[in-house]
């Protein structure tokens, strides 16, 4: 079977039109919080508890997030487009003014709709990405908060339907 090219932009614009929820992915390392946006996460397992998302080869930082072996899934809230810029932003303190408490694997990033924290369970390679797969050590939600969704290169989030 003859594979074909499929061109990166067409490719990415497509797919844009599959909306996903958008977390940034914490730890420390080396004493200090480490983070970054990520919109490419999923479950993964229920038995057992796993979890996973595909950082870029690019990253620079996953590396440093991969030595602490454990990290934070923070489920973004609908007023968090900030703070998906902020963490997908190179070469600035991603959380200057960010409010976040210790938990078990890294920051919670307060007012989050969810944290989910993991250790490094396994990683796969997949072309230009890494799936990083966490087993889940402990989670908690927020209740009744809106998660931040990302479609169509655009920040959104979720109306309840008029009944």
């Amino acid at each position: 079977m003859e594979v074909s090219t499929v061109d990166p932009l067409h490719f990415r614009e497509v797919l844009g039109n599959w909306p996903s929820g958008v977390v940034v992915i914490t730890t420390t390392v080396d004493g200090e919080p480490v983070g970054m946006a990520m919109n490419s996460f999923s479950s993964v397992s229920l038995d057992p508890a796993l979890v996973g998302f595909f950082p870029a080869k690019s990253s620079s930082t996953w590396p440093g997030m991969r030595r602490a072996g454990r990290f934070c899934v923070n489920v973004l809230a609908s007023h968090h487009e900030a703070i998906s810029r902020s963490f997908a932003r190179k070469g600035i303190n991603r959380f200057d003014g960010v409010a976040w408490h210790d938990g078990l694997a890294g920051p919670c990033l307060e007012e989050a709709v969810a944290w989910i924290e993991c250790e490094l369970f396994d990683e796969v390679d997949t072309g230009d990405h890494t799936l990083v797969l966490g087993r889940v050590l402990q989670i908690d939600a927020a209740g009744d908060g809106q998660p931040l969704v990302f479609h169509r290169g655009r920040y959104l989030g979720l109306h309840a339907p008029q009944l």
